[in-house]
């Protein structure tokens, strides 16, 4: 995306992914700046971050990143989107879960609205995805 990005990650302990996102943001930014020659904010706001209960909504959190692009009229498919780790399977893991048996299942099938909906509000108010709060 032009202007944010997404990332699904499991943290090794507790309390590391913050430490991690302040070090991996402030690199960045570092390394942007002394390319660009620049200064200022890169980043609009501090990260988002919820925690996924289910293994059903990781799936729903995988599709809703691969999608983003689609989404935003960027790319037609998923696979068009350069920057997706569809094309770095080196820089990723497999998915932790059994893919659901019935066909077709895609990570590239689009979302329900209201998986968007649910999705959203989870990112907005930082709760759990698969929390009714």
């Amino acid at each position: 995306m032009p202007n944010h990005f997404h990332l699904v990650i499991a943290p090794t302990t507790g309390d590391g992914f913050s430490p991690f996102m302040q070090w991996w943001m402030t690199s960045h930014v570092r390394r942007y700046h002394r390319h660009y020659r620049s200064h200022g904010h890169v980043w609009q706001g501090r990260f988002k971050s919820f925690p996924i209960q289910q293994d059903g909504h990781l799936l729903t959190v995988l599709r809703y990143v691969l999608l983003n692009p689609v989404r935003a009229d960027l790319v037609a498919h998923t696979q068009d989107w350069r920057w997706s780790s569809l094309h770095f399977p080196a820089l990723t893991d497999p998915v932790p879960i059994p893919l659901p048996a019935e066909e077709p299942f895609s990570l590239d099938q689009p979302l329900s609205q209201p998986d968007l909906t649910t999705l959203r509000t989870c990112v907005n108010r930082q709760q759990p995805f698969g929390s009714s709060n």
